[in-house]
């Protein structure tokens, strides 16, 4: 069988590559691999690329084999970590094992944030003489303006998404933490699109201004007679979500009373419905999220702790978009593509967009989207300026929550100083200045 992997011509440097035998035995394995993949040597040259990364990151045609991978996927004139950003590389040979990281890539269709993973190929004696990186596009954000889902780029959001995805694929409880208007769920739907649970239902339950009798036969269904009102018997949310996602939106708010059934449905995985002494199995994968300190809230009696220890196996601080500036752009960009019930496609004017990233956007990205719907009534000629846009409003306090949970996590985390910012989705520079205000540092 003749093979279509693309392979590098001999050059007065070809010494310097693996022996031929060990090169043609990773091409035979590449080429039958779905994901593209390429083989770099030591010097970051690509050595080899299959057919699937020919497809997906081969540029109209223009060559990469023989070229640095960072020219090609970053367009740098030098290696990533030399760029300011992780060089898994480098990494994997620290570490004489895998490394996995998030980067952005440059790809024939646009900017895109691609799962990256190398691993080091060693000859007899033990030296490293080669790498094999898998790479995968992450299809569930844009690192583009988009009229859905996940938008961003920056480092603190980048970190944030890299834990996303590394959860993803397992069944672990999330547990996503932020301020209010940071993206919860859209994060949470990011979880659930990056599963293998993606075929499922993805079932959100809003847990704020709902009593304990309602969120009971909300989330259980009731049956037939089972209180006034009842005429039918209706299947709970935690039933359609069979085989799909459960998303407990603002778990903060959840009663008291209420939280010990929660407890026994996460722990059993079974539940009857309001009026029915039949006991029914479960089938979900739990994704839960607060801006609420919930560390506070247990110390205060006002949550249980077993229960937060259920729900926040891996907990994900997404980032307030004031630690985002960089993306303002991005976001205020899709803001105004999106043409929703008809609405005119508006531009922005330089300087009313640097007003905007000059803000503190105490409501984060929720916040951005409304001063952008008002200023797009002034907008008589298709363009915001900046005197369409509101007056600054005073910064308010820091909100208790980061702090918080930043002191729980820190406490029970077990991972490198790297680790527990990307878990966090905050830059380890960012980590670094929370512990040192917490005097955690």
């Amino acid at each position: 069988m003749q093979h279509s992997l693309a392979m590098p011509k001999k050059t007065d440097n070809a010494s310097s590559l693996p022996p031929a035998p060990q090169v043609q035995s990773l091409v035979s394995f590449l080429e039958h691999e779905p994901h593209p993949m390429i083989v770099l040597d030591p010097d970051y040259n690509i050595l080899a690329a299959n057919t699937a990364y020919q497809r997906q990151f081969g540029s109209g045609g223009k060559p990469f084999i023989g070229h640095k991978c960072y020219q090609v996927s970053h367009h740098y004139d030098v290696p990533c970590d030399q760029a300011g950003e992780h060089c898994p590389m480098k990494k994997a040979q620290e570490l004489r094992g895998p490394d996995r990281v998030l980067h952005i890539h440059h790809t024939p269709r646009g900017p895109e944030h691609v799962d990256v993973e190398l691993r080091p190929i060693f000859d007899e004696q033990g030296i490293i003489t080669a790498y094999v990186e898998r790479l995968a596009v992450v299809r569930s954000v844009s690192a583009r303006p988009s009229n859905e889902g996940l938008v961003g780029r920056s480092p603190a959001f980048n970190a944030a998404l890299s834990a996303l995805q590394r959860v993803a694929p397992s069944m672990l409880p999330v547990l996503l933490l932020g301020e209010s208007g940071t993206g919860k769920e859209l994060f949470a739907r990011a979880v659930h699109e990056a599963s293998e649970r993606a075929s499922g239902p993805f079932v959100v339950v809003d847990c704020s201004g709902l009593t304990e009798t309602l969120f009971e036969s909300e989330l259980f269904g009731h049956e037939k007679g089972a209180f006034t009102g009842a005429t039918a018997r209706k299947p709970g949310l935690v039933e359609t979500a069979q085989g799909g996602t459960l998303f407990l939106d603002e778990i903060g708010d959840v009663p008291l009373g209420m939280q010990v059934k929660l407890l026994r449905l996460i722990e059993s995985g079974t539940y009857r419905r309001v009026g029915s002494i039949e006991t029914l199995h479960a089938n979900f994968r739990l994704v839960a999220a607060t801006h609420k300190p919930l560390e506070s809230m247990m110390a205060h009696g006002e949550f249980r702790q077993d229960l937060y220890y259920r729900i926040s196996a891996f907990p994900i601080v997404l980032p307030p978009l004031r630690e985002r500036v960089e993306d303002i752009a991005l976001l205020v960009n899709s803001f105004l593509q999106r043409n929703d019930a008809g609405k005119r496609t508006l531009t922005i004017e330089p300087q009313a967009l640097a007003q905007l990233q000059q803000r503190n956007w105490p409501g984060n990205i929720r916040e951005l989207r409304n001063v952008l719907e008002r200023a797009r009534l002034f907008a008589d000629d298709g363009v915001i300026r900046a005197a369409n846009l509101p007056a600054v409003p005073q910064r308010p306090a820091t909100l208790p929550v980061a702090g918080a949970t930043l002191a729980h996590v820190l406490a029970t985390f077990t991972g490198t100083r790297s680790e527990l910012a990307a878990s966090m989705g905050m830059s380890e520079r960012t980590l670094y200045r929370r512990l040192k205000e917490q005097g955690l540092a």
